[in-house]
């Protein structure tokens, strides 16, 4: 049987994402547990997409690749893209009974490695909207979508619970904080502003139900699996780091049940689009 083809286009990350790339892929095959918490919205996604069989579809920042499996399920032809060899590494092994088999290349949203209108239909979910260069990861999801072709977007929204995850998350980063929030893909204002010029958008909203047993639970899935989580832990001294952990812990509060379990909701916008 064939499996999951692994295409490494290692010059295709541009310089000033190479940080990233290692952040994201600290997570590894753990990742994937990050991709079963969020799975109701990446279905949201997939089911929008609704890919046909034969069509060629593009996954950008395909993380473990549960997107990519999702939209393969309508036979339709997948290419998977990520900046992270760790996580298309963990993507690929996940895939390798996905039949037709999906083709996993290493590259950058910014800097997409395919020819002019390659794609039938396009999906990032939570991927895309990470890419810096905003405008530039715009244009580049543009370029491969055929005519006529759709795109699907899944973003988290500006305002919202993991806008203020991230926020305390840069508390205690010493890096810089993004030229433009990521969130501005979770907006339809702001998203009309980046692709509405080539495509014919409409905008669905979603909430995202994700349940742990505990704060305790939630913190070792986030450490295990969510690379932005593990690259501050490993920079944080004993102090700041319990300090840390006090506050994401005080964060989750709100979110406990009377059983006192949690269940974390996390609002998203998922954007749908036809190239004019």
């Amino acid at each position: 049987m064939e499996t999951a083809i692994m295409n490494e286009a290692n010059d295709t990350i541009l310089a000033h994402n190479q940080a990233a790339a290692k952040m994201w892929g600290l997570g590894g095959k753990a990742y994937d547990n990050v991709s079963f918490a969020i799975a109701d919205a990446l279905k949201h996604g997939v089911q929008r997409l609704s890919a046909q069989p034969g069509e060629s579809v593009l996954d950008i920042a395909t993380g473990t690749g549960w997107s990519a499996r999702n939209a393969a399920r309508s036979g339709a032809g997948v290419t998977a893209l990520d900046i992270s060899s760790e996580l298309l590494a963990a993507a690929k092994e996940l895939s390798a009974h996905v039949q037709p088999p999906i083709e996993f290349v290493r590259g950058d949203a910014e800097r997409l490695p395919f020819e002019d209108s390659r794609f039938d239909r396009i999906i990032s979910t939570f991927g895309i909207m990470f890419a810096p260069k905003q405008a530039q990861a715009a244009e580049e999801l543009t370029r491969v979508c055929k005519p006529g072709g759709r795109i699907v977007l899944v973003t988290w929204v500006p305002g919202g619970s993991v806008e203020e995850f991230f926020a305390l998350v840069g508390k205690y980063s010493d890096g810089a904080p993004p030229e433009a929030s990521p969130m501005v893909w979770g907006s339809p204002e702001e998203v009309t502003k980046l692709l509405g010029r080539d495509f014919e958008l409409i905008f669905e909203r979603g909430v995202n139900n994700a349940y742990h047993d505990s704060a305790q639970s939630i913190w070792d899935w986030y450490e295990r699996g969510f690379g932005p989580m593990r690259a501050l832990i490993e920079t944080l001294d004993p102090a700041r780091l319990e300090a840390f952990r006090k506050d994401v812990d005080a964060y989750h509060d709100h979110y406990l049940t009377d059983a006192g379990l949690l269940h974390v909701r996390r609002d998203y916008l998922v954007t749908i689009g036809r190239k004019r």
